[in-house]
Formats: structure tokens, sequence, C-alpha cells
């Protein structure tokens, strides 16, 4: 017996049925509906098709490119594709030198790679580089020797070096395409010296496309008047293997590689900061056993309005000394009662000891909200006082020294952090309650004990 078609067989044979006979207007509203299919599902349906029309479907980019790989419109004169590994960027950027040296043969186009090497292997013969951006009947010459690629159209693209920027001095280009810049040797002169010769044409242009990292050449070209920023993730391109992408989510995910590499974020340290991304990176670790704990304390920073984030962080202190953050259970947009039975349920869960609780905002009601979710939970109410750097600092130095550590990822809790500097909280404007619960916790944990009355759970 024939087995029935899956759903993304169904889908194919419909879209193929829907193609035939349709005028060029109907063609490219049915390539847009393409574009959005799972690749399984356009797979088929490019089978199905003759293979004339398949070739010259895979040519066209417009239909295949995904939103960040789109050139903006808009008078920009820089273009920076910000992005983690897989996005996409090398053929975003193939696929834009190639269309510029079509549309002018007279273009002269610069490709600056970390070295003439990497210009070569990754920006003109890579797997998603210029020459397999090629359409049929075009065949760029790459001559190795010379770091010259001549198009069929009559346009040159020359390669160069950022490790020595003194070969863009003085050649003159229309428009420029820049790869990984952000690991560029000596980045800030080379682009320096490709900006002074970026000057042929009406509109001269550059491309960057590269992985975040926080060197000062990308900072000072993200902040340019002129220049359009992309961002994009891993997981935004749907042909990137599934397996590569979980693999690495489970061995990257939410580590500061990770949300760089991955998640294309640009993560940087502001002066003065109490913690540092290295800092906390060195300090990341694997959780202990639970009865390796001596003593657990969930901190608290309560919400100063019904619609402000409640922090909630666990901490746990070993026998040798050593306190590791154990879990940020924070929420934001709860009443009372149910950040009171979070807290309450963070503290069975990881057989805590004591909730530690700011009792700044909302004074002994924050006690009464607590004991409400749970009559026997042992609280004790702590005093924002002094500010949050000055009470801060003490843990960080712990972070610094190796007695205090991350027992995994915190992202959020992370970038609270980093936004503790010794002249205060310099972050997005909302409260760090994640930080300051955490520093409430480290802080009882690393206080001599004292005898707390507890009822015994039977």
């Amino acid at each position: 017996m024939t087995a029935a078609p899956s759903g993304a067989a169904r889908g194919a044979a419909a879209l193929q049925v829907r193609a035939r006979g349709r005028k060029p207007s109907e063609i490219v509203a049915l390539l847009a509906t393409l574009r959005q299919l799972p690749p399984e599902t356009r797979r088929l349906i490019l089978t199905g098709l003759p293979e004339r029309v398949v070739d010259a479907l895979r040519e066209e980019w417009w239909w295949q490119a995904r939103g960040g790989q789109i050139e903006p419109k808009g008078d920009w004169r820089v273009w920076a594709i910000v992005a983690g590994r897989g996005f996409g960027k090398t053929r975003a950027g193939a696929e834009w030198v190639s269309q510029r040296a079509r549309e002018d043969p007279r273009a002269r186009i610069a490709l600056v790679g970390a070295s003439r090497d990497e210009v070569g292997r990754v920006m003109v013969e890579g797997e998603s580089g210029i020459l397999a951006a090629a359409r049929t009947g075009e065949a760029p010459r790459w001559i190795a020797s010379r770091g010259l690629l001549l198009f069929p159209s009559g346009a040159r693209a020359y390669a160069y070096s950022a490790a020595q920027p003194a070969q863009l001095r003085g050649p003159q280009h229309h428009f420029a395409w820049c790869d990984e810049l952000a690991k560029w040797p000596r980045a800030a002169a080379a682009w320096d010296n490709l900006m002074l010769g970026l000057r042929l044409g009406e509109a001269p242009r550059t491309i960057v496309t590269t992985t975040p990292q926080p060197v000062p050449v990308l900072k000072r070209i993200l902040a340019l008047d002129r220049c359009i920023l992309t961002r994009g993730r891993t997981d935004d391109n749907p042909d990137c293997a599934a397996d590569f992408r979980t693999a690495m989510r489970m061995t990257y995910g939410g580590t500061r590689l990770g949300r760089q590499e991955l998640d294309g974020e640009l993560l940087d340290d502001l002066p003065g900061a109490l913690w540092t991304r290295d800092m906390l990176e060195a300090s990341r670790g694997c959780p202990l056993r639970r009865e390796s704990y001596q003593r657990v304390v969930v901190g608290v920073d309560p919400p100063a309005t019904a619609q402000g984030g409640c922090g909630i962080v666990v901490c746990g202190i070993g026998r040798g000394g050593t306190a590791d953050v154990l879990a940020d259970l924070s929420v934001t947009g709860l009443r009372p009662e149910g950040w009171a039975r979070r807290v309450a349920a963070a503290f069975e869960a990881w057989d805590a000891q004591l909730v530690a609780a700011e009792k700044n905002q909302g004074g002994e009601m924050v006690e009464a909200v607590l004991r409400v979710a749970d009559a026997n939970l042992p609280v004790r109410l702590v005093c924002a006082v002094p500010g949050k750097a000055a009470r801060a600092e003490p843990i960080a130095l712990r972070f610094e020294t190796g007695q205090a550590r991350l027992a995994g990822a915190f992202p959020e809790l992370e970038d609270e952090l980093c936004a503790m500097t010794y002249g205060g909280y310099e972050g997005d404007g909302r409260s760090p309650d994640r930080a300051d619960a955490m520093v409430w916790a480290m802080t009882e944990l690393f206080t001599p004990p004292r005898a707390e009355p507890r009822i015994r759970r039977l």
C-alpha cells in the first residue's frame, strides 16, 4: 500500500499546480510564498519543476533572502550586518557585491578581510562566496596571485588584508565589503584608510559583515549617522542544520560566548563596572550536589509597583566557603500574592534556610505578604542602606577572588551585574531587581550565621 503523502508533499504539489499558466506578476507572488515555507517543503517544490527553472530560481537572490539579508533602503553609507554564526552574513555580502558588479561595469570594489588568504578562501571561493553567487553565464575570474577578481561586466574587485592597512592608502573604490571586521588585526588603521579611498561614484557604500565583539572600531562604525544596523541570530536561518543549532544551544546557550557568537549580541563592559563579562565567565561553573551546600538563602527584591519586577535569586555556600548562584527565578507583573508564592516555592524547592528580603519597598508589609504564602517562612528583612554600589562592591570582590561563582548561565542577571558601577546602576532604566536580590542572598551567606528559628516540616 502506498503511504499517504506528507503535509509538505501536499503543499508542494498544490503550489506547483498553482504555478502553471500564471502571469509573471503572479509567479512573483508565488515565489514570495515559497520563501516563507520550511526548507523541506521548498525542496519538494523545486524537485518537481523543470531543471532550467530550478537553476534560474536558485540564482535569483531576491526571493531567497531573509529579512536581515535584504539591502536596506534609504540614504545610507554603511550597512552593518552584526549577527551570529550561520546567520547568512557571507552570502548576503557576496550577493550584494555581485549585484553592484552587474549594475556598474566601471565599479571598483574593495574586499577586506583579516588576511588576504581569508578574502580568497571565504569571501571569494567559499561556499557562500562571490563565485558561488555567480549566475549561469557569469564566470568571474579570480586571480589569487594578484588578489584580483574580474567580473564579466568589466567590474573589478581587489583583495586587501587588514593586517597591512597601508595597502589601502592610495587606491580608490566605489564600494567595499568588510568581512569579520571585529577580528581584524589592525582594524582602526585599515578602516580609516579604506574610508578615505571610498570616493568614486555618486554614492559610495560599504557592507560590513561580522560577528560582534566590543572592539572600538566596530562601536565607532555603529555610531555613524549613516550606518544602518542589521542584527541576527543563528536560529534565524532555517537552512542552518538543526543538529548544529541544537548542539550549540546545549553547549553555549546563555553564556557570553553563546550570546555573542549565536545571538549576535554586542556585549561590552561599562567604565568602572563592578562585574565584567570576563569576570563572570571565569566564575562560571557547575552546581554542587544539594547536600554539599551548608546553607541556602533566597534573596528577594520586592517590586515597587504592581507592574514592577520582583527579584528572586537562590544562592548557596559550600563547605569550602565558596558561594554559588543557583537559580534566578525573578518575575515581572505579578500581584503581591503571586510573587510571594514564587518565593515560597523557591524556598521549598531548594530546601533553603532563610529568605532575605529588602524592606524598603513596603516595610513590614513585605514580611506579611510572604507569610500569607507560607506562615512558617523564616524571613529576615534587610535595609537598603547604603546605596546599591556600596552594597554590591563586597560581593563583586568575592567573584573577583573566586569566592563566589555562577553555577550556570543567567543572562538577564548577568546583564544587570555588568551595569553595576562604582557610581551606581547604569542599566536600561529599570531597577536591577535580580542583581539586588543576588546581593542580599550573597551578603547573608558571607555573614556569620545566626540562630534561625524554624519549624521542621514533616
